[in-house]
């Protein structure tokens, strides 16, 4: 039999969660299957399986790492200041982060309606890690008396789901410029936390 186009050495598992990571949001991942993310790739369907045991796997490997990279970046960010300082950088930093990766952004709230109990159980840990970042800031600001916020956790969640609508309708290119945005969008934040 010939080899598919493209199915050498060279064929990384990079390659793979790259292409399935596209297919996945672009068509969801219960409608795409391990052939299409093959041909995708180039490889022969059952070369997937050399560098991912399943479909299940696969996604939850997608959702992890983006959620290990999101947490590693903040960390990079640097936690230390004043709260307004620090939920000025939060702000800013999710705005960035998310725009630079939406697809890894619609999967990860898309599909985790898909993953496995146990797969959900990690990846909703890792979720609330990353939340309880900016409910530390918040919390640090209304303890310094500089926000003023009825409810932490539904702040938190509100200043994330806000947010996270930039990946709604951002286009780099279009009439706002991203630092545009970011600036608009922390001039609503303050105000929502009262600042």
């Amino acid at each position: 039999m010939a080899r598919t186009q493209g199915s050498h050495s060279d064929i990384t598992g990079p390659r793979v969660r790259a292409a399935a990571l596209r297919l996945f949001a672009r068509h969801g991942f219960a409608a795409v299957s391990m052939r299409q993310i093959a041909a995708e790739v180039g490889v022969q369907a059952g070369a997937l399986y050399n560098y991912t045991p399943d479909k299940q796997s696969l996604l939850y490997s997608l959702l992890k790492g983006h959620m290990d990279e999101l947490l590693a970046a903040w960390d990079d960010e640097g936690a230390g200041g004043a709260p307004l300082d620090r939920l000025a950088r939060f702000t800013r930093f999710h705005i960035r982060f998310n725009v630079e990766r939406p697809d890894a952004i619609f999967i990860s709230y898309m599909e985790l309606r898909n993953l496995e109990p146990e797969n959900f159980a990690v990846i909703e840990r890792l979720r609330r890690a990353y939340e309880d970042e900016l409910e530390h800031i918040l919390r640090d600001g209304v303890a310094a008396g500089v926000f003023e916020v009825p409810d932490l956790k539904i702040a938190t969640l509100a200043v994330i789901a806000m947010l996270n609508g930039v990946n709604t309708w951002y286009r780099p290119g279009g009439r706002l410029s991203l630092d545009e945005v970011q600036t608009m969008y922390w001039d609503m934040v303050r105000r929502a936390v009262g600042a």
